[in-house]
């Protein structure tokens, strides 16, 4: 490559960092400036560039039509050369101009976040269906009003059925049976009436007659007209399938009671995402009902099945709900937090700068000088940005103002490239010379010796 191409090349490469590199070199004190004493240091000065229009460069110095000094270009960039290609050094004032924060690369848990609208929905496990072990009419309702509370033994009606009056007349005659022989000494007869009195008991117990209506059944000895149907848990009633008088049936269904301290949430996410999720994964989640409140929850089942119109497979989530704010039927706004890394090497996602081929982040190695280094992203999630390779914890990245930056890098960057091709060439026509002068003191030699 001649001399000519190399200076037109390095002029268009300079022109990449001009936004950022013009700026930078003009915010305090010029670039070229050593670190101690602000004097230039005794480095060659290659040529003069244009302020303004970095393409244009003289090889003295000289003034742009605005009066404006041309840049020094110098034939290294001032860093010792220990450095890696594109490392700039900024003095303290114009890092201060242009705003530099940092921030240390920090180990912390991170996870993936899959945003999803979800639905509240009953807990099926905490759900019951009350219905008799037998036919009869209900005599008194004592819990008539739907979506009141109970509590777990609340007395939720009285049942008058025939075979439940039967039912206590055969308890009431094994009983009388079973005190007559119990002091027998005829040991087969005593426990003939033991076992009977055991099962008629039995039967009692399967009609859901509850052990407080048998026991006052023993001491009185009088028949109960009722049965009291009993609240199986603390709850709410969400039905009521009877009233007083009706007849009933076992396939009438009386309550329908939940337990609303715990609630599901289901919510469906798409098959590309299900790798990353698995059971236990934590969820957060907003509702309208209750503005900057966040639920915290957790995946309890993945269905095994996919919605084939949707292309999405339903998730179920459980959160706590003590003070019941959250009902079945609401929309939520859920944020699952799968993959987790809990040992993760994070930065501040705005810190990275992303070129679409390569991402990479400055480090800074002293104060003022800051060095480009490529990385390998992992997950992100609430601002942060997993570093997989490339930076170590401790270590402090520059956060704003890293494009005024990274302008500057691939300027210091470009021009040392063109540096070392001039270097190359310079080299190249230097053993081109030597060459031919060896060529020259060859024919003279020849000459001498024939006169």
């Amino acid at each position: 490559m001649s001399k000519p191409l190399i200076t037109v090349a390095l002029a268009t490469a300079l022109g990449l960092g001009f936004a950022g590199g013009y700026w930078l070199s003009n915010a305090g004190s010029p670039l070229p400036l050593a670190e101690t004493g602000g004097q230039p240091s005794e480095r060659k000065v290659l040529f003069w560039r244009n302020p303004m229009n970095p393409s244009i460069t003289s090889p003295t110095p000289a003034k742009d039509g605005m009066g404006m000094d041309y840049l020094p270009v110098y034939a290294d960039n001032g860093d010792g050369g220990d450095e890696p290609a594109g490392t700039v050094k900024i003095d303290p004032v114009t890092v201060q101009n242009i705003g530099v924060r940092t921030a240390k690369v920090k180990l912390r848990s991170l996870a993936r976040q899959l945003k999803a609208l979800g639905r509240v929905d009953f807990n099926e496990e905490r759900l019951a269906r009350l219905h008799p072990k037998t036919s009869g009419w209900i005599e008194q309702l004592m819990v008539d009003e739907t979506g009141v509370r109970v509590n777990k033994g609340t007395i939720l009606l009285g049942l008058y059925s025939p075979d439940l009056v039967a039912a206590q007349r055969e308890y009431l005659v094994a009983l009388e049976n079973w005190e007559a022989v119990r002091n027998s000494t005829v040991g087969r007869m005593k426990k003939s009436a033991k076992n009977l009195l055991r099962s008629s008991r039995e039967r009692l117990e399967l009609f859901d007659m509850p052990a407080h209506q048998i026991k006052e059944l023993e001491k009185s000895r009088k028949i109960k007209k009722r049965l009291h149907i009993h609240s199986p848990f603390a709850g709410h009633i969400m039905h009521i399938g009877a009233r007083d008088g009706q007849y009933i049936t076992p396939k009438d269904e009386l309550y329908l009671i939940a337990d609303l301290s715990r609630i599901w949430v289901n919510v469906d996410i798409y098959e590309d995402d299900l790798p990353w999720m698995k059971i236990g994964d934590r969820a957060e989640m907003t509702v309208r009902a209750a503005p900057g409140r966040a639920f915290t929850g957790k995946v309890t089942f993945i269905h095994p099945t996919m919605q084939k119109k949707s292309r999405t497979v339903r998730v179920r989530l459980e959160f706590d709900n003590a003070d019941l704010v959250l009902k079945p039927g609401m929309f939520a706004n859920v944020v699952l937090h799968v993959d987790e890394q809990p040992n993760a090497a994070v930065v501040p996602s705005e810190a990275i700068i992303r070129s679409g081929s390569r991402e990479q982040l400055f480090v800074v190695r002293e104060p003022g000088k800051f060095e480009p280094r490529l990385v390998i992203l992992g997950v992100s999630a609430g601002g942060y940005t997993q570093i997989l390779d490339g930076v170590e914890p401790g270590e402090v990245v520059v956060t704003s103002s890293q494009f005024l930056i990274d302008s500057e890098s691939k300027l210091r960057e470009a021009t040392a490239k063109m540096m070392a091709a001039m270097a190359a060439e310079s080299a190249t026509e230097n053993v081109d010379m030597s060459d031919m002068e060896m060529d020259d003191m060859s024919m003279d030699d020849e000459a001498g010796g024939h006169p």
